[in-house]
Order: C-alpha cells, then structure tokens, then sequence
C-alpha cells in the first residue's frame, strides 16, 4: 500500500476534469485583466485631464504675470514721470509720491551690442533709447481688456528672463522722444518695449555673436494696451512737455524739432491728422508740404521699402515675403513667397529692388539668398548663394544685369542675372550693412558697422574712396546713397547723423592708397539711430528714417532741415523716394508700410 493518497488532479478535481476547470481559471485572470485594464485607462484618462487642467491653469498664471507687470511698469513710469515733474517745481514734500520702489528708475532696455547682432536689436527694441516698441493692432481688432486672460504668445513658456546685474544695465537714457502720433495727432509717452530677448536662431552682422543679446524673436510681440486701457494721468504732459513749460525762453536748435511741444506751435509750423503730425522749421522758410496717400498694413515688421523705375509701383518686404503695390490705387498686386523654403521660425526679406525695367524683383533674405523674382509669371528666375550670413542690403544697376549685395559676413558681392554667376566679391574688416550702385553702374559704396564707407571701381575691383576720419561717423554706418548725378553720396549712421561727401574726381587708381571724399554737410537733428537714408530725384532734398519713430527732409545746400514728419509708432526702418518724385515711402517696426506725397506749399 501506498504511502501517499492517490493523485486527484488540481483541485481535487478528477483527471477527466482537468481541461474545463483550467479553462475556467483563465477565464477567470482574462476577466481581472480586463477590468485592470479598464481600470488602468480610466486613471490615464483622469491623470491627462488633470495634465491638461495644470497647463491651462499655468498659461493663465502666466497670462496674469504678463498682465501685472506691463500693469506695474506703467504705473511705476507714471510715478517717475510725476516725480520728475515734481523736482521740476521745486521737489516733492517728504512722504509725498509714496508708491512701490524705483531702484534707481523706471527700468531701462538693455543696450545693443554693437557689431553683434545690431539690425535685430534695434528692431527687437533692444536700442539704449526706447527702441522699437511693440506693434500696436491691425484695424478693427478688438484689444482684450487688461483683466482678461490672454494667451502667452507662441515660443513663450514661462515668465521672461530676469534682468541684468546692476553692473550690466545702463542708464536711464537723456531724451525720451514721443512714441509716435497718439489719436489726437500729438505725441505721447512711449510705451516700454516689450521684446523678448530670448535665444535667437543666427549669428548677427560681422562678428559671430559674443556677450551681446542674440537675435530676439521679432515676429511675436506682446500685445499691450491701447491709450484708453492704460493707466493714464490726465492732462499730464510727457518729460519733454514739462521741460519746455518750465523754460519757454530756451529755444532749442534749428533741426531738433523733435524737441518741440506741437501743441504750442503756431499753426503754420504744424500739420495734423489723426494719426500723424508734421512740425515745420520755423527758422528756415516752409516750401514743403506732406500728405498721407496710403496706409499699407502687413503682418510682420517691414524692413524695406522701394520704387520700381517708373514710379507707378511699390515693393515692400517682410517676414518670408515680398508685396508690389500699386502706388495710385494702394491695391496689393502680388505677394511673392518661396514656398519651398523649409526653414521654421522667421525669414525676413530685409532688402529688395527693381530692375530698371521694372520686370524683375530681387531679394534679399535671413537665409543669406538673393531671388530674383520675375514679377508677371511669380516664379524664381535667379537664385544667388555665397553669403555666408545674412544680406541686409540689395541695389540693382541701371544697366538692368547687374546686382550688388551686402552682407554681415563682411563682404560686398556683385551678380550677373544673364549668367546667373557671380562677377565679383570685396572682402572689408568688419559686417556690411548697406550697399548702393552709382547711376553710371562704374562704383559701388557700402557702409559698415567699422564707421566708414568705402567706394569700389565695379570694373577692375579696387577701392577708390574710403569715407572716414575726423569729420566721419562716429558710430555704425547703416545707409548709403549716391545722389542723381553720382558725384555726391549720403551716408546715414547709429550716431544720430547723415553726412554728405563729395568724392574724388578723378578716383583713385589701383596700387594707389584710396582717396577720401570730402564731407562736406553733417546734418544734425535725429535723436536715435538713423537707419535710412536718401536723395530726391531732383537732388533738393535728403530724407532719413529714424529709430525716433521721425522722417525728415533736409535742405542738402544749407545743412537745415525743413520738416519733421511722425507718421509711425515705432522706428521707421526704410525711406525711399519715387523716381519720378512727388512720392515717399516708409517702412516701419509698426507693421505698416506707407506712401506719402510730397509737393511745393503755396500757403494757407
């Protein structure tokens, strides 16, 4: 007999039964499978709902940071701006003006690091004095009311970064100028700027990027509240308001009419609408007069303006595109896009220009390619590589073939569109900035971050003029053009002035040391960086464009300046004037493009 127990199967279930109840067990884990399983995605579903409560709570938080600061830096610039009227009248009794502190001032925008990244700073309002503010809204757009919550804009996850280290800030800039026309015509205290310098996508102009700010993202500005939603003093005139009340007798210099109060100008040296002013020079007599012809809105910043040939059309260039206008009728004819283009982010068309045929557009990009367009079928008829940073400035010669461009990686390069190759290329020091073809198509000039303009003999490819020294530009030079006749040239710079040199006859000759024109105008008045300048066709004006937010036209014989047009809300980044004359065109960091007439004043 057997010591163990006959063997029964599990569970003590015969061995016939083996099968059915191990398929009932199965069954049985299947089933508790399932219902975990059921179980497990209900608490993904739960726990996804509850990620995505979190975030929306988080945008909102941050929504509300964005509100309480912009809310906080108006209120602190009104207390500062009260203060200072206050030390005006005589000083604020103790305990007066109590409000939060002020360490040292309202706070300051971060300087621009010269020769690294400047033309991206000075549009992202990176500049020492305001810079250029945020865009305000397109037309009819309904601004959210300051307590409502708004969503944190695209590339943005958190709260800015914090500021400089006291060592690193700069101080409170001298001049505070008007931030362009408010609805009444007047100025108004400019806004804060509200860029984000946060990390940028590409080196800046000549030298690759060091300790300075890198290219700021400008295509995504904080929206900011409109005159009727911010906290407003009322009656309250700016800084520069308040300093003229207090000293009518000290009259400011001819050409700073930036310095003017409008409101207490007589009304033959004013002109106002409802969204742009002209003040007029009242040392020097008024032939001018200026009209709004059409307001021209974009969707981004624009970065160039320019006239075909004929005068009937005009080309304007901004984020990943080109616009032709129709001057008469301000109708948008065309947009001219590279949809082939695989590049996220921006792509800012910072240069174009017609052939004298007005067949063709050329333009000049952040993705260091030159296109030219042929504008009836909209199609690429040539595509230029070599640059190796960005161009930021393009002129097409009057002989219809030939293109000069200018770069950041320090060159001036020259093209042909009949061969489609390059015909030449000159190598300076420092980051190009602006380039412009004589009307003989025998020189090219180029201004640079170095201070100087150079001018090249286009057929045997040597220096012929090098504009510079004591009676140079004391800063970057950010424009150049030659006047109709070719012997003359202007040169606007990041030092707040345009000069007019008369160059060399004869030029220089190869193996010799470049001779340098004579300067022999400086014309002084801006009160920031001047970014465009050019002649009339008649050669009786210069007109710049100002990180003011000003244009003005000067008188090239005297030195004077006739008048000082605020059309814009933030910098106005390129001026060109209409070859056949009578028109001006001006781009800005506002997203507006604008066509003006000019004409002869015949009196009141």
């Amino acid at each position: 007999m057997s010591m163990y127990p006959a063997h029964r199967g599990m569970g003590g279930v015969p061995p016939g039964n083996n099968g059915a109840r191990l398929n009932e067990l199965l069954e049985q884990v299947r089933s508790e499978f399932e219902s975990q399983m059921r179980t497990s995605e209900n608490y993904e579903h739960q726990i996804q709902a509850q990620v995505n409560e979190m975030q929306l709570i988080r945008e909102k938080v941050y929504a509300m940071e964005q509100t309480h600061m912009n809310l906080k830096q108006k209120y602190e610039e009104e207390i500062a701006h009260l203060r200072r009227q206050l030390e005006q009248r005589g000083g604020a009794p103790q305990g007066a003006m109590a409000g939060p502190p002020q360490h040292g001032g309202p706070p300051q925008p971060p300087s621009i690091g010269m020769g690294n990244n400047v033309f991206a700073s000075i549009m992202a309002g990176q500049g020492g004095q305001g810079g250029l503010a945020p865009p305000p809204p397109p037309p009819q757009e309904q601004q959210p009311p300051q307590h409502q919550m708004t969503q944190p804009p695209p590339g943005l996850q958190g709260p800015p970064p914090p500021p400089p280290p006291p060592s690193q800030q700069q101080p409170p800039f001298q001049q505070p100028y008007p931030a362009g026309p408010a609805p009444g015509g007047f100025p108004s205290q400019p806004p804060p700027s509200t860029a984000s310098p946060g990390p940028g996508k590409r080196g800046g102009i000549g030298r690759p990027p060091a300790a300075g700010p890198a290219t700021p993202q400008i295509n995504t500005p904080i929206p900011y509240p409109g005159p009727g939603q911010s906290p407003q003093v009322a009656s309250h005139p700016t800084p520069d308001h308040a300093r003229m009340q207090m000293a009518p007798a000290a009259h400011p210099p001819p050409n700073a009419l930036g310095d003017l109060d409008p409101e207490r100008l007589p009304a033959h040296f004013k002109k106002t609408r409802d969204d742009w002013f002209v003040i007029f020079n009242q040392a020097v007599p008024r032939v001018l007069d200026v009209d709004l012809v059409h307001t021209l809105q974009h969707e981004s910043v624009v970065c160039c303006v320019r006239f075909s040939t004929d005068g009937k059309y005009v080309a304007t260039g901004c984020n990943r595109s080109a616009q032709i206008y129709d001057v008469q009728t301000g109708e948008k004819l065309c947009v001219l896009q590279d949809d082939s283009v695989d590049i996220t982010g921006d792509l800012y068309i910072r240069s174009v220009c017609f052939s004298p045929d007005g067949k063709y557009l050329a333009t000049g990009a952040e993705d260091k390619l030159i296109r030219v367009w042929d504008i009836q079928s909209r199609t690429i008829r040539n595509t230029f590589s070599g640059h190796e940073q960005d161009i930021y400035s393009l002129d097409f010669a009057r002989d219809g073939r030939t293109i000069a461009s200018g770069s950041g990686d320090r060159t001036v390069r020259l093209w042909d569109i009949e061969t489609g190759g390059s015909i030449l290329t000159l190598s300076i020091e420092d980051g190009v900035t602006t380039v412009a073809i004589s009307p003989d198509t025998k020189y090219v000039a180029a201004g640079s971050l170095d201070k100087s303009v150079r001018v090249w003999d286009i057929a045997h490819g040597f220096l012929v003029e090098r504009l510079e020294g004591p009676d140079g530009h004391k800063d970057s030079v950010y424009s150049v053009a030659f006047s109709p006749s070719g012997k003359d040239l202007v040169s606007g710079s990041l030092d707040k002035t345009i000069k007019m040199w008369e160059l060399s006859t004869p030029r220089g000759l190869p193996n010799q040391v470049p001779k340098g024109g004579r300067c022999v105008k400086t014309f002084e008045g801006h009160r920031d960086f001047v970014l465009s300048v050019a002649l009339t066709p008649d050669a009786a004006w210069v007109m710049s464009g100002s990180k003011d937010r000003g244009v003005q036209f000067w008188d090239p014989r005297t030195g004077n300046t006739q008048l000082m047009l605020q059309g814009h809300k933030n910098s106005v980044i390129s001026v060109a004037p209409s070859p056949t004359g009578g028109y001006f065109a001006t781009g800005s960091g506002d997203m507006r493009a604008r066509i003006w007439s000019y004409s002869r004043y015949h009196g009141a």
